[in-house]
């Protein structure tokens, strides 16, 4: 086994969003001293305004969080989801198609699908937690500049022209890893020609804790509830047409979004800023290399259809957590091929085909072809009149289905 005096620290991991920390964190709690470079200032994470960014938190993550100590500090600033209605429509429709799938929480014995959660109220958490756990070691507004990795050990230069070493180097810098670019890991994938206009909205009816997931020719529009009146939206469009929305003033861009919105909700009232995000697919070509691991954005970017993208990722940093764990129990290398294999072999089967799975979604719905309408709307009763398929795809969406890590049963 490798002398651990000889390093700075267990595993370095390059990425201070959402994933790096929650790693970090169920690292330390396997007793591994940890290293989190952050490219973002301090002051970044700590900003507290409210800025429309959420997330879909499905109920295997929201157990994640519990096992990490985050959730009690997150709880009562999230929002169950008890429904999601998937429908099908064209623009001025409005999201209540008579071709929809229906699936209600009441209908599995493990409570809430899942929880919408605002961005700032998780980095706050994830941040608070990093800075109070001893063997986490927190850089933050620090870049990489290059990394080796051997059989001896993982080595990361920073700007400030520090040199770290570590066991273990994991990549959590998203979908444009330096980590996995360096390790010379190449990316497939391809470019959707939509962009993800993502926003806040404040509206006049309550919404029930119902998602809603209405599909368009352009692409799918999610509204997804958060605590009061308010929901967050995430708007597909043609990349030219969201250039165009995203141009117009606050007016303007709830001019084009009411047709699409409907009236089930009332008025509607822009709250925050708005976000767009160019849509693609791409995956590593592996996850691994030498004494070092991806998760994350940075293993595979995936279509928003299915709100699946941080649900992922976190199923990745609960997966290596409990690799590394069991490696370290074994009197592993936790850095060794045969260690990271498993990662691997865990990971990136069930990955690639939910990122093909996503693919084929968008690609069925994102059209107008009456043959294509016809056979998904067909299918979508089909489904919903059958309560076992039903209920296979709700745990599904709650994402307690497959191999689950440890930390997310």
């Amino acid at each position: 086994m490798t002398d651990l005096q000889s390093f700075d620290s267990d595993i370095v991991i390059v990425g201070g969003g959402l994933g790096g920390p929650a790693l970090a964190l169920g690292l330390a709690q396997a007793g591994f001293t940890v290293t989190v470079i952050d490219a973002a200032p301090l002051a970044t994470h700590e900003a507290a305004d409210f800025d429309g960014r959420s997330y879909a938190l499905a109920l295997a993550s929201v157990r994640l969080l519990d096992r990490l100590g985050l959730w009690d500090r997150v709880e009562d600033n999230a929002q169950p989801m008890f429904e999601i209605k998937v429908s099908d429509g064209r623009a001025g429709e409005g999201p209540l198609s008579p071709f929809f799938l229906h699936f209600d929480h009441a209908e599995i014995e493990e409570g809430p699908m899942g929880h919408m959660l605002e961005d700032r109220f998780l980095r706050r958490a994830l941040l608070d937690a990093l800075e109070a756990e001893p063997k986490i070691s927190h850089l933050a507004g620090e870049t990489v500049v290059a990394q080796s990795c051997d059989a001896m050990r993982a080595e990361v230069t920073l700007a400030s022209g520090r040199a770290l070493t570590a066991r273990v180097l994991v990549g959590a810098d998203g979908r444009s890893s330096g980590t996995g670019a360096r390790a010379g890991i190449s990316r497939r994938g391809w470019d959707y020609g939509q962009t993800a206009l993502v926003a806040a909205i404040e509206h006049d009816a309550p919404h029930h804790g119902i998602a809603h997931q209405f599909f368009m020719p352009s692409g799918p529009l999610a509204i997804l509830p958060l605590p009061g009146t308010v929901s967050s939206i995430v708007w597909s469009e043609t990349a030219d047409t969201a250039a165009e929305f995203m141009a117009l003033d606050d007016a303007g861009f709830l001019d084009m979004l009411r047709p699409r919105f409907g009236d089930f909700l009332g008025d509607i009232r822009l709250r925050g800023k708005r976000y767009s995000y160019p849509l693609a697919l791409s995956l590593a070509e592996r996850f691994t290399d030498t004494r070092l691991a991806l998760v994350g954005d940075a293993a595979h970017g995936l279509h928003p259809i299915a709100g699946q993208g941080l649900n992922a990722g976190l199923r990745d940093v609960a997966a290596l957590v409990q690799v590394l764990r069991e490696a370290q129990a074994r009197g592993e290398d936790i850095g060794a091929p045969d260690a990271l294999g498993r990662y691997q072999q865990w990971r990136r089967f069930d990955t690639t085909t939910l990122a093909m799975t996503t693919d084929l979604t968008n690609r069925l719905f994102s059209n107008d072809n009456p043959l294509a309408r016809l056979t998904r709307d067909i299918g979508m009763g089909l489904v919903n009149a059958l309560p076992p398929l039903r209920r296979g795809l709700i745990r599904e969406a709650a994402g307690l289905t497959g191999d689950l890590p440890d930390l997310m049963r």
